[in-house]
């Protein structure tokens, strides 16, 4: 049997995998390595569940795949990132860096040619101290 034929046999989802030179690489993967990529970029507080979960399911950053949705045909990929922000950071250059880090993690590990990664931001995370002068301000309006 040869080492094709093996890894072809560990198959988890024929649909959900795609085939570099007789590697199979499933999408759940792609997946990971995007959201580890995701997690090394400052000003990312978080991933969304993206439409299914919305803002109220911010997840933590252990569960990599989550808020992250794979599209592979042939060897090209396209990559949607659902990400909660922080408070205070320009969100254009996040969104820059995030997709010049996901691009060129998966490509050097998969070998697969990203055509796009797309950033949806889903929300906003704001620290307690901020939510406190903000109410401060507010309450001091109102006298």
């Amino acid at each position: 049997m040869d080492e094709n034929q093996i890894i072809s046999a560990n198959s988890i989802d024929e649909n959900n995998e795609n085939d570099i030179n007789g590697v199979k690489i499933a999408n759940e993967v792609v997946a990971i390595i995007a959201g580890v990529a995701t997690s090394e970029v400052v000003g990312v507080a978080g991933m969304s569940g993206g439409i299914v979960g919305g803002i109220s399911e911010m997840l933590g950053k252990k569960n990599f795949s989550k808020g992250i949705k794979v599209d592979v045909e042939e060897n090209d990929a396209i990559i949607e990132i659902y990400i909660i922000v922080d408070y205070g950071v320009r969100i254009p250059d996040v969104a820059w860096n995030l997709q010049n880090k996901v691009k060129t993690a998966v490509e050097e590990m998969t070998g697969l040619n990203v055509l796009k990664v797309n950033i949806h931001v889903q929300g906003v995370k704001v620290e307690k101290d901020v939510l406190d002068v903000v109410e401060s301000t507010e309450q001091n309006k109102g006298e």
